[in-house]
C-alpha cells in the first residue's frame, strides 16, 4: 500500500515540482552571488580608477631652445595626447634660443589637446628669453623657489649684426607675439612686453604677484597637489585636472635626439668643424696617416649635420676658409708674418660671425673662451706642425742615390774632366760638369751616376 502511494503519478509529479523548485532556489542564490561580485568589481573599479589610471608625463628641457628641443616637445605632446594623460609637465631651465623654434613650441602648446604645465625648476633655474614665451604659453605656469624669469640682455648674436631698422622690426614683432600669448592665457600684458623690450627679470615670488605665473611649487608632488582640480581650456575644450594621485612618467630623449641636441650646441659644432679642417689638411700633407683623415672626415660631417639646425652665416664660413688659405700660403711664401696676421684676423672674424640670428632676443653664440684658443691653436698648427712637415718633405735626403747631392768636398786630383774627389772623408770617382778643376779646389756634388759623382767647382768670392 505504501509502495503504491510512492509510485502514484500524483506523488511523482509533486516530487518533480519540488526538485525543480529546489534547483530554482539554488540558481537564484548562485545568480545573486554572481551579481554581487560583478557589482562589487564595478564599484571598486570606479573608485580605484583615479588611483591607478591617472598619468602625468614629464620632460626636461635644460639648455638652449633649438630645432631638436622643439621637435622633442612636439613629440612629447603627441605622446601625452595618445595616452590621454592628465597633463604634460615641461621642466624648464633655459637661457633662451632661436625665436623660430620658440614659435614652433608655443604654437604646439597653444593647440595641445592635453593640459601643458611649464615648471621652471630646479632651484637656481632660469626661464630667459625664449623661456619667457614658452612659460607664459602654458596652461599652467609654475616656478620652484629660487628661480627667476625674464629676457636675457639683448645681444647681437656674434655675427647677427643687424641694422637699427631691422632690429626694431624684429623686436616689435616679438613684443606683439608675447602680448598675444599673455592675452590668450590671461597673464600680465605690460610685464610681458617689458620682458621683450627692456629685458626685465623677476623672481618667482614677484612673478606670482604680477600674474606672470600661476603658482610656486617646491617639487613635482607639491605641483601635482596644487594644480589638482583646476580647470583649463585646451584645444579640445575645458579640462579639469585630476592630478593629486596621478602617476608621473618621465619621457627621455632617445640616443639620436640626445646626439642632435648636443651637436646643436654652437660651441661643439664649431669645435667639430675646426677639427675636421685640421684632420683633412694633416692627411693631405702626410698621406698614409689615415687616423687624422678619418677623424677629420667624421668631425666635418658631424659639424655640418649640426649646422643644418643652426642659423649659419655663409660669410663666417668663407672667412674661416680664407684664413686657412692664408696660413697655408704663409708656409710656402715668405711674407714676414703678414699672411699669418691676416689669417688670425680672418679666422677670428669668421668664428665670431659664424652664426646669425634675426633678433637680438635670440641666444645662440660661440663663447669667446672657445674662439680665442681655437684661433691661437690654428695659427700654431699651420705655422709649426704643417710647416715642419713641408720642410721635411723639401729637405735633402740622407740616404739613397741622391743623399750626396748638394754636399761639398775637395778635388784630390785634377778633373779634366775626370779625376778623384773626397766627400765626407770618402774618395769618389768624379767628373767635372763645368770644365777643368785643379786639385785642392772645393767642389759641390750636383748629381750621382752610380759610383761616379758629377761635381762643379765652388768659386770663392
Amino acid at each position: 500500500m505504501l509502495l503504491h502511494y510512492f509510485f502514484h503519478p500524483k506523488f511523482i509529479r509533486l516530487t518533480e515540482i519540488s526538485g525543480v523548485f529546489c534547483i530554482f532556489q539554488k540558481f537564484q542564490k548562485i545568480n545573486a552571488l554572481r551579481i554581487f561580485k560583478i557589482f562589487f568589481l564595478l564599484v571598486f573599479s570606479i573608485f580605484a580608477h583615479p588611483v591607478w589610471s591617472q598619468e602625468v608625463l614629464k620632460i626636461a628641457i635644460d639648455g638652449a631652445i633649438h630645432p631638436p628641443s622643439a621637435e622633442f616637445i612636439r613629440k612629447s605632446i603627441q605622446q601625452a595626447e595618445e595616452k590621454r594623460a592628465e597633463a604634460l609637465i615641461i621642466q624648464l631651465n633655459t637661457p633662451g634660443g632661436l625665436l623660430k623654434s620658440t614659435r614652433t613650441i608655443v604654437g604646439d602648446i597653444l593647440e595641445a589637446k592635453v593640459p601643458i604645465v611649464v615648471y621652471v625648476s630646479p632651484s637656481g633655474a632660469h626661464a630667459g628669453s625664449a623661456g619667457v614665451f614658452i612659460t607664459m604659453a602654458a596652461h599652467i605656469a609654475a616656478m620652484a623657489p629660487g628661480t627667476n624669469i625674464g629676457a636675457a640682455h639683448p645681444v647681437g648674436m656674434q655675427g647677427g649684426i643687424t641694422d637699427t631698422v631691422m632690429n626694431e622690426k624684429t623686436t616689435n614683432d616679438a613684443a606683439a607675439f608675447i602680448r598675444a600669448i599673455a592675452q590668450k592665457r590671461n597673464r600680465n600684458l605690460n610685464w610681458a612686453e617689458e620682458a621683450v623690450r627692456k629685458s626685465v627679470s623677476i623672481s618667482e615670488t614677484e612673478a606670482v604677484e604680477k600674474s606672470v605665473v600661476d603658482l610656486i611649487a617646491p617639487d613635482i608632488n607639491a605641483l601635482l597637489d596644487s594644480i589638482h582640480g583646476r580647470q583649463v581650456i585646451t584645444g579640445s575644450g575645458p579640462v579639469t585636472l585630476n592630478t593629486a594621485l596621478a602617476k608621473v612618467s618621465t619621457v627621455e630623449m632617445n640616443f639620436l635626439e640626445k646626439l642632435l641636441d648636443r651637436l646643436s650646441d654652437p660651441n661643439i659644432a664649431y669645435i667639430l668643424m675646426m677639427l675636421g679642417f685640421y684632420g683633412i689638411l694633416f692627411e693631405l700633407y702626410n698621406p698614409g696617416s689615415m687616423v687624422p683623415g678619418i677623424v677629420g672626415v667624421i668631425s666635418i660631417i658631424l659639424a655640418f649635420y649640426a649646422m643644418h639646425t643652426l642659423p649659419v652665416n655663409i660669410a663666417g664660413i668663407a672667412l674661416i676658409i680664407f684664413a686657412i688659405i692664408l696660413f697655408l700660403l704663409e708656409i710656402k711664401i715668405t711674407s714676414y708674418g703678414m699672411l699669418t696676421i691676416g689669417g688670425v684676423i680672418s679666422l677670428f672674424l669668421g668664428s665670431v660671425m659664424l652664426f646669425r640670428t634675426t633678433s637680438e632676443l635670440e641666444i645662440i653664440q660661440i663663447s669667446l673662451s672657445v674662439i680665442i684658443p681655437a684661433v691661437i691653436l690654428s695659427a700654431l698648427f699651420f705655422l709649426f706642425v704643417i710647416g715642419i712637415g713641408l720642410k721635411a718633405q723639401k729637405a735633402r735626403p740622407y740616404t739613397g742615390l741622391d743623399s750626396l747631392v748638394g754636399v761639398t768636398g775637395k778635388a784630390l786630383t785634377d778633373l779634366n774632366p775626370e779625376g778623384s774627389v773626397t766627400v765626407h772623408g770618402e774618395i769618389w770617382n768624379a767628373k767635372s760638369s763645368g770644365g777643368k778643376i785643379l786639385a785642392g779646389s772645393p767642389v759641390k756634388v750636383t748629381a750621382q751616376n752610380g759610383l761616379t759623382l758629377m761635381v762643379e767647382e765652388i768659386m770663392e768670392s
